[in-house]
C-alpha cells in the first residue's frame, strides 16, 4: 500500500466519520498543527479526543469538493477544493502528512487564515 493510499482511506475514514480507524495510521506520539500554525496537538490519544469535537471546528457547510495527493519521499500533501455555506467553492487548502514507515507522524494543515475565519 503506497502513502497516498494510507491518506486517502485516512479521509475516507474522515468523510464515514471513523475516527478509530483514521488514528490507527498514526504513531503514538503524532503532532497535528493546526491552521494558523498557532494550535498543536501532542499524541495519538489527543488527536483521536479533538475529532470528536470536528464539527465544532470545520466552518458551517463545509464540504470538500475535490482531493488531489501529491505523494512525495515519506510525505503525501493533500490539496483540497473546499465550500461552506460563507465561501464559494474554489477555495483551496493543503495538508502535509509526514510519514515514518507506513504511519503518520506529522499533520499540518495551511490554509489562507483570513478566508477560513471569515468562513464562520
Amino acid at each position: 500500500m503506497s502513502l497516498s493510499d494510507i491518506v486517502q482511506r485516512g479521509w475516507d475514514a474522515v468523510g464515514s466519520g471513523d475516527f478509530d480507524t483514521l488514528v490507527t495510521d498514526y504513531t503514538e506520539d503524532m503532532t497535528f498543527i493546526m491552521p494558523g500554525q498557532s494550535d498543536i496537538l501532542e499524541g495519538r490519544n489527543a488527536f483521536r479526543n479533538a475529532l470528536d469535537g470536528l464539527g465544532e471546528i470545520l466552518p458551517p457547510g463545509f464540504e470538500i469538493t475535490e482531493l488531489r495527493l501529491i505523494e512525495g519521499q515519506n510525505e503525501v500533501v493533500s490539496i483540497i477544493e473546499w465550500k461552506s455555506e460563507k465561501v464559494a467553492a474554489g477555495s483551496q487548502l493543503s495538508v502535509l502528512f509526514k510519514f515514518k514507515g507506513d504511519k503518520v507522524y506529522e499533520e499540518r494543515w495551511f490554509i489562507d487564515t483570513e478566508q477560513w475565519k471569515s468562513a464562520f
